[in-house]
């Protein structure tokens, strides 16, 4: 119980602070873009965060928002080890094998979770994906 309020502690940080960025570029509300200035934490960005996982621990069932969480995890890694492949040398890049073990690593984990937790994780990918290829055609 200890080690997963951790974990979760330590997710709803990096989420309020992707959340945070996801604002500034108005992705989302741009009132989650926010930082406290006292404290200089994206306040309100957390506190939406903590309200949603809130609501999710409270209602749905608790492996499956696990494993969701998980694969939404995996691929956001995954992401982010395909992120840097793309670098140049200059940029600092680390040798190739990294982002690629990174990578493999990654989608290894996030398709060896329940089919249930693949199928609504990547339909939320694709939904998002979409969400965000009609904003764009909008936009233009």
């Amino acid at each position: 119980a200890v080690a997963a309020l951790g974990s979760l502690l330590a997710l709803i940080l990096g989420v309020s602070r992707t959340t945070l960025a996801m604002a500034r570029d108005r992705h989302l509300p741009p009132a989650l873009a926010a930082v406290h200035p006292r404290f200089a934490v994206p306040h309100r960005a957390e506190l939406a965060v903590g309200a949603v996982v809130a609501v999710l621990a409270a209602t749905a069932d608790l492996r499956g928002a696990i494993g969701f969480s998980s694969f939404e995890v995996l691929a956001y890694y995954a992401v982010a080890n395909a992120s840097a492949w793309t670098l140049t040398p200059a940029e600092g890049r680390p040798p190739r094998i990294v982002p690629g073990l990174g990578l493999a690593g990654c989608l290894l984990l996030a398709f060896a979770l329940p089919v249930s937790s693949v199928v609504s994780g990547a339909a939320v990918l694709a939904l998002g994906a979409a969400a965000y290829g009609v904003r764009r055609a909008a936009i233009r």
